[in-house]
């Protein structure tokens, strides 16, 4: 049985065919017709048509998608992608491809990923967290994605920051409208914020990262001040959660000073005499997505 797996990001389209064992037999990368919903579709079908020309086999189809099909209307919801939101995805990529398709949020699907061959590998409960231009999260349990009633089980990044100190409220504004939401703080943006309220000078999460390794005193700061935030922000999950592993994603996950510095300090506020939950990288990284779309059709079911 092969798999196919789509990741629909916001500039470009990346497809893999994935065998039975999760090798990849193929993939494909094109750019994303921004703001034209319909080329888009067109797109998605023309990426799955030349897997299938390129491996001769014909396979089942999973969408890593910005957002979430609402439970309620079957239209896409919460997505950056705006020209996407409130259209019947699913439907018109079914249409498409003549097949079921299964879609989920690129968040899940990355947790899927790390669960099922990555970095999270036999845990049962793994909590993926996508780090970068934003901050988003799924929740994957026996190696099904939870969505919840909802859709937006895992969505920690719209919580507001936990045991938040006086200097960090009432916070940041959020593009959803709220103020001192966890993404404001733990995204790559949040976090060249916070050093330029700190020195006056406006850089990237990056160039922080590289200063603080030359022994920068103000990026070393900000980099202590990012983990602390992030500590008491997994630390929300582990009490709520807890689960097995925690995997990062995104570009603030190569920082690899966070997987000893974040576990030291989150026991203070997780409810428990001992912590066993263990944060680790991705081990399929960029790849994560599109190959977590492509597990959305387990290994026991086809068409």
């Amino acid at each position: 049985m092969m798999r196919i797996g789509i990741d629909l990001g916001g500039t470009k389209i990346e497809g893999v065919a994935l065998g039975a064992s999760g090798a990849v037999l193929a993939g494909k990368r094109t750019p994303t017709p921004r703001h034209d919903y319909d080329a888009m579709v067109r797109t998605v079908a023309g990426v799955v048509e030349a897997l299938e020309a390129e491996t001769r086999l014909r396979g089942t189809v999973g969408v890593g998608m910005p957002g979430a099909i609402s439970p309620a209307t079957g239209l896409v919801k919460n997505a950056n992608s705006t020209w996407n939101i409130g259209r019947p995805l699913q439907q018109d990529l079914e249409v498409a491809l003549g097949r079921p398709v299964r879609l989920a949020n690129d968040a899940n699907c990355f947790a899927l990923s790390e669960a099922v061959d990555g970095a999270a590998e036999g845990a049962q409960v793994v909590f993926g967290v996508i780090v970068g231009t934003g901050t988003g999260g799924g929740i994957v349990v026996r190696r099904q994605v939870l969505t919840g009633v909802n859709a937006i089980a895992g969505e920690w990044g719209h919580n507001p920051l936990p045991w938040a100190t006086a200097d960090e409220l009432p916070g940041a504004p959020c593009y959803c409208g709220r103020t001192g939401c966890i993404e404001t703080v733990l995204s790559g943006p949040g976090m060249a914020r916070d050093h330029a309220a700190a020195t006056g000078e406006l850089i990237g999460s990056e160039e922080i990262a590289a200063r603080a390794g030359r022994g920068d005193a103000a990026a070393e700061a900000t980099l202590r001040r990012y983990e602390h935030r992030m500590a008491r922000s997994l630390a929300a999950i582990i009490n709520v959660l807890d689960p097995d592993v925690i995997v990062l994603g995104g570009g603030l996950s190569k920082l690899g000073r966070l997987y000893a510095n974040v576990p030291g300090l989150w026991g203070e506020w997780v409810f428990s005499d001992r912590v066993d939950t263990r944060l680790v990288p991705p081990r399929h990284g960029d790849a994560s997505g599109v190959r977590g779309a492509a597990w959305l059709w387990p290994r026991s079911e086809a068409f």
